[in-house]
């Protein structure tokens, strides 16, 4: 009986990281090394593993994202089952955000990593890759898009977030809940996906800068004057509650509003960024008049991902990126 082909490609982190003789774990295992560690791996499936990067999670750049979709396409070209990806914990939720804004493909793509690193006891590593490679092979993971697999839960990477600094038990989706699990060996799955547009895709990406900037309590607005004076491409605001500024921030807003795209999100992490509920200086219907363009339901980060993207690919302009956002309830009310 023919095993289903599945490609692992291993990009470094926590999951393949020993220890450094200047003190502390660093990523040195390439990706046979990981599948090696993996009791029963070659049972399920034929695999494939490629050390496509050797970095921490918080190294990773969009042109290693890039390169890294690139590939990918090429690989589901060639027959493959599934495509998994092992990296760094850090930055999952925007790596993962991003592979699926870049990938239109049916072949399910899975990103896992580990929290405790192959050195101490309860490493979680080959558990979360063995979980990623039997929701790779699942006839129900195709067409998903990417999706996100640790501790046996199964999360959509258009809501994924890191939401622990160490337990295994890290990662959630508090907009919307797990989509599946793992259990016995099986992928079970509890809701479908709407399949969403993929960026326009562009032979030469730009360099595109984004900063991001949260609102405390107390701010005065010279963050952001700071922040658009820098020379960024655009910027993402994590606003307080629905989308909420001091008056001071608002009009420091505005400004930057005038030269670059400026998208409001929620510091919250949760919800949709809103419309038209408030109506004070610093409120979301406010920062709309002055040139903001609401993220919907996408936090700080994956709005962060998605305008960076959006700029690398060639689309600017205040009305585009703002039907841009719109597939995330973002954008006019």
């Amino acid at each position: 009986m023919n095993k289903p082909k599945v490609t692992i490609l291993a990009l470094g982190g926590t999951i393949a990281m020993t220890k450094s003789e200047q003190g502390g774990v660093v990523p040195t295992l390439t990706g046979e090394k990981l599948v090696a560690a993996v009791p029963g791996l070659d049972t399920l499936a034929e695999i494939d593993a490629q050390s496509f990067r050797q970095l921490p999670g918080a190294h990773l750049g969009f042109d290693d994202l890039e390169a890294l979709a690139d590939h990918i396409r090429t690989l589901c070209t060639q027959s493959r089952r599934g495509i998994v990806i092992t990296q760094g914990t850090d930055t999952i939720e925007e790596t993962a955000f991003a592979l699926d804004r870049l990938l239109d493909v049916d072949v399910p793509v899975i990103v896992t990593g580990a929290m405790r690193n192959p050195t101490v006891a309860g490493a979680d590593g080959p558990a979360n890759l063995l979980a990623a490679v039997q929701v790779a092979i699942s006839d129900e993971a195709r067409g998903k898009g990417c999706l996100v697999v640790l501790n046996d839960e199964v999360h959509a990477a258009r809501f994924v977030r890191k939401m622990h600094t160490s337990s295994p038990n890290a990662f959630g989706s508090p907009t919307s809940g797990r989509i599946g699990w793992v259990s016995e060996g099986l992928a079970f799955f509890c809701f479908a996906l709407e399949k969403l547009p993929i960026l326009p895709t562009s032979t030469e990406k730009q360099n595109a800068r984004v900063a991001l900037a949260t609102v405390a309590l107390g701010d005065d607005g010279e963050q952001v004057k700071a922040l658009a004076s820098a020379r960024f491409d655009g910027m993402v605001v994590n606003a307080t509650g629905g989308g909420h500024v001091p008056p001071a921030v608002a009009d420091a807003l505005e400004s930057a509003a005038k030269h670059m795209p400026v998208v409001l999100a929620s510091r919250t992490g949760a919800g949709n960024t809103l419309g038209q509920t408030y109506g004070f200086p610093g409120s979301e219907i406010d920062l709309q008049r002055r040139g903001l363009i609401r993220a919907g339901w996408l936090d700080g980060l994956k709005a962060k991902v998605l305008l960076t993207l959006l700029l690398r690919h060639g689309v600017t302009g205040h009305d585009a990126i703002e039907q841009a956002f719109q597939t995330w309830s973002g954008g006019k009310p």
